[in-house]
């Protein structure tokens, strides 16, 4: 076997072994030019102890000091302000850097499991827990269709987010609309940013992200022995600056290396913007373009004005919406990571710019967590477990509800079952974040693919109720009451329709709505222009500028009114931080989480989910194929589903050995056996615990109580045991 050693980032190692061609595949990675994928992965968690033994430590020294200086000379060049090329090219390098460092920590540190990528996708495919969209037609890449047992998992999840969101912090719950109009992405943002530039394969028309293949192909040419150091160099250097680079500089690399097409070697179309919106048109005349959502918080945001009401008009409150969102990526990989259509969970928690204090933060403040803080990424040291009470006194997280959220976030992680040792908070760095971020950190959680961002939280300030409450002349706005009356002056503006209509005929309703979503500067300064302009002599009339269209128009059109007022409230516009959880890497995460085998028996697998969010709570078998216990096996199916407790019941051939197997690989946590003991006063029947193996006898008047409240964690297996006696004769069957 070929052993290949991939170096990726902080974190984690990844060894990957090659299969022989007779293995089955399930799942297909994303290496170009191979169709072969990973089986192996050795993956190694940040383990800070190792880091304490001196001689480790003297040969991460040097590398700590160069990150270190790399990343006061950033902050310096942001403090002069340097232009936008010389600071992302420094970036670039503190990147690098720090790769250089991560990678050394990880080789240091020995690995802590074994993850093998092909059982796991062999059981996925096989329970049908999802698998590829269209998969009869050949399938459609970054499309999934969630199986039976998929399909229960995402809904226990979502059941368990929004009790833990929704109801115990009290949100108001919408469902919006995934058709969006063209004007209200227009606004947000998404039509004019939310793009990819992208290349074709010009005979199959096979597209591929131009970044990343720059990359891929300058990363190979450094690698190649045959290079001189001069190529090797200017390939480096290309690629520390290649975040900054417009398509055109991309082009000419692309032409200047002679790059082909990864998979195929064909020639490479030109560059082109690639929107990574679904477009569509709204209505059989095609007029209104549409766009199917790239994110569900639009929806929040344009409803904020109903939503203040509905609240009784206080700050602070929160929204939440879960529902699909849909994003064409050019070359959708890694399974449920990268997909086109997810399902997103967001909350939107407004509050006042003044005051982000929250309520419940003595609640969460001594919840430790690890944080990976911007600071720590640009001097080159570690994530450090710390509070979060903590972390807010010292600044490192912004204010108390940010930190609250990121606190419930990964308590809500812990309920349902993500492993501790695998997650973390990185903060963005200020070359990350939106210009109108306060500060924003992801919640990664560390895969077989490496640290993958499941969950984000920003504060995203005021930015998105501001835009749209501009564009639509709106006041998206909360009123705060005033320690005591003002006095202000108020100017507005007194458009006479009557005089425009008269004068403009037919252009009079278009410049109306032009005059309307000017400022009151704005209309100030038509105003200076036409009295220092050059009227028409025979109208009186001075041809102005109004959006992106001209007028003739005089000042008696547009006269402005100031008045004095007295006022006992102001108006703000909220803040708002933002929770934004991809369900379906949750999911994965969870899901490669809780894989395992058995340690003296290679070939049987399972899932070790926590009972809260497995599929099915229990499966009731009977022991042999015999019509004595059917009554029994019926009853107890019955009275599980009347308590609420999701059930199945498995009378299928083989021993019973072999059939808890089966219900293992469906992460089933409890099952009921009954056996001939069953049938006889007392009854009783047997409830077998999957990760352990072990069984216990208990009452059949007992058992459905019993199940429930182990299901609902209400009550764990270990006070089970020490209730009912321990059974052993049917554990030699497995």
């Amino acid at each position: 076997e070929l052993v290949i050693r991939q170096i990726l980032t902080a974190g984690e190692i990844r060894i990957l072994t090659r299969p022989s061609a007779s293995t089955r595949h399930y799942s297909k990675l994303s290496n170009w030019g191979t169709k072969k994928s990973a089986t192996h992965v050795k993956i190694i968690n940040y383990h800070p102890e190792a880091m304490a033994d001196p001689q480790v430590e003297q040969i991460l020294a040097p590398l700590r000091e160069a990150v270190r200086k790399q990343g006061l000379i950033v902050r310096s060049m942001k403090e002069s302000n340097a232009s936008d090329m010389e600071v992302k090219k420094a970036v670039g390098e503190l990147k690098a850097l720090k790769k250089q460092l991560d990678d050394k920590e990880l080789a240091l540190q020995p690995p802590s499991e074994t993850f093998n990528r092909s059982k796991f996708a062999d059981l996925m495919i096989r329970r049908f827990f999802y698998d590829q969209s269209f998969s009869i037609y050949g399938g459609v890449a970054g499309l999934y269709d969630f199986g039976p047992m998929g399909c229960a998992l995402k809904s226990n999840i979502l059941e368990q987010w929004k009790r833990f969101f929704v109801l115990e912090e009290q949100m108001l719950e919408i469902d919006c609309s995934m058709l969006t109009p063209e004007r209200v992405l227009e606004t947000s943002g998404h039509v004019e940013k939310f793009a990819d530039t992208m290349v074709k394969d010009k005979k199959t028309g096979e597209c591929f992200r131009l970044d990343h293949l720059i990359k891929n192909r300058l990363e190979t040419l450094i690698k190649d022995k045959k290079q001189t150091l001069e190529v090797k160099e200017e390939c480096k250097d290309i690629i520390i600056k290649l975040d900054g680079m417009t398509t055109e500089q991309m082009s000419d690399i692309v032409n200047k290396f002679n790059m082909k097409s990864p998979t195929t070697g064909n020639d490479l179309s030109e560059p082109v913007d690639f929107n990574l919106m679904f477009a569509t048109q709204i209505g059989p005349t095609g007029d209104q373009k549409g766009f199917l959502r790239p994110e569900t918080a639009q929806g929040i945001f344009v409803n904020f004005k109903r939503l203040l009401e509905f609240n009784q008009g206080r700050l602070p409150f929160a929204a939440a919406q879960i529902g699909n969102a849909f994003r064409n990526e050019i070359s959708p990989r890694s399974g449920l990571l990268r997909v086109r259509e997810f399902t997103m969970a967001e909350i939107e928690h407004f509050c006042d710019p003044s005051d982000k204090s929250h309520s419940k933060f003595i609640d969460v403040e001594n919840t430790t967590m690890k944080l990976y803080s911007a600071c720590n990424q640009m001097d080159g040291q570690p994530p450090v477990d710390i509070t979060i009470g903590e972390a807010v006194s010292k600044g490192m997280v912004a204010n108390q509800t940010l930190g609250y959220f990121m606190a419930r976030i990964y308590m809500f992680m812990m309920k349902i079952g993500v492993t501790k040792e695998k997650l973390r908070f990185r903060q963005h760095m200020s070359n990350e974040m939106a210009h109108y971020a306060v500060d924003c950190w992801d919640a990664e959680c560390l895969t077989s693919y490496g640290w993958v961002e499941c969950i984000g939280c920003a504060d995203r300030s005021a930015y998105d109720l501001s835009k749209h409450g501009e564009e639509t002349k709106q006041r998206l706005v909360a009123e705060r009451k005033l320690p005591a009356p003002k006095t202000i002056q108020v100017t507005e503006l007194e458009m006479d329709k009557g005089l425009i209509g008269k004068t403009l005929r037919k252009d009079s309703k278009e410049c109306v709505e032009k005059l309307s979503k000017l400022s009151i500067n704005e209309v100030k300064q038509l105003h200076e222009f036409t009295d220092n302009g050059k009227p028409d002599p025979t109208t009186g009339l001075t041809l102005c500028k109004i959006g992106n269209k001209e007028f003739s128009i005089n000042k008696e059109m547009i006269p402005l009114k100031s008045y004095s007022k007295t006022i006992h409230v102001e108006e703000i516009v909220p803040n708002v931080i933002e929770p934004s959880f991809g369900i379906g890497r949750i999911i994965y995460t969870l899901l490669e989480h809780t894989f395992k085998v058995r340690e003296k028996d290679e070939q049987r697998t399972y899932l070790s989910l926590p009972p809260l969010v497995a599929p099915l709570k229990c499966c009731v078998l009977p022991l042999l194929d015999n019509d004595k216990f059917t009554p029994l096996v019926s009853m107890l199916s019955k009275n599980l589903c009347l308590k609420g407790v999701s059930n199945k019941i498995d009378d299928s051939s083989g021993s019973v050995g072999r059939r808890y197997a089966r219900t293992d690989e469906i992460a089933v946590p409890y099952c009921i056996t009954v056996d001939f003991d069953s049938l006889v006063e007392p009854q009783s029947v047997t409830i077998r615990e999957r990760d352990s193996m072990e069984q216990i006898r208990v009452p059949v008047s007992e058992v459905v109580d019993l199940v429930q409240n182990l299901s609902q964690g209400n009550i764990v297996w270990n006070v089970a045991k020490v209730k009912y006696p321990i059974f052993e004769s049917q554990q030699t069957n497995e």
